[in-house]
This record gives structure tokens, C-alpha cells and sequence, in this order.
């Protein structure tokens, strides 16, 4: 089962990533855990849950089912 960061850094157009900590694009720093997930929708629902206000997605590398930009 991965384990999910969310990264705090918002990428160019503004949206705040989920990533996997075996990706290779995981934030090392300024990022929040997530924790252990069955996959990368429960991961972003959770971060979506934490802040209903941010524009959050997933990594195209790692959560590619969940990366809609």
C-alpha cells in the first residue's frame, strides 16, 4: 500500500500535487503526509477533504489515474 505527501508548493498553474514517496518528482521539503492509501483517489480526496479551497491532483508520474492537468 503507498504512502501519499502533498506537496504545499503549487506548480505553475496552481495546483498543489499528491505524490507517492517513491516518486521521483516527491517533494522533499514543504509537503504534508497523507499517509497509507489503497490508491491515489482516496489520497486526493483526503487532501481535498484537509483543503476544499486548493486546486489539488495528482502526479502524472505516480498518480497518474488521478492527474486531470
Amino acid at each position: 500500500m503507498p504512502y501519499y505527501r502533498l506537496n504545499h508548493n503549487a506548480q505553475n498553474n496552481g495546483d498543489h500535487e499528491v505524490h507517492t514517496t517513491t516518486c521521483n518528482w516527491v517533494p522533499t521539503s514543504n509537503f504534508e503526509d497523507l499517509g497509507f492509501h489503497l490508491n491515489c483517489q482516496s489520497a486526493v480526496q483526503q487532501a481535498r477533504l484537509r483543503y476544499p479551497r486548493a486546486k489539488i491532483d495528482g502526479c502524472k508520474h505516480c498518480s497518474y489515474p488521478c492527474h486531470t492537468n
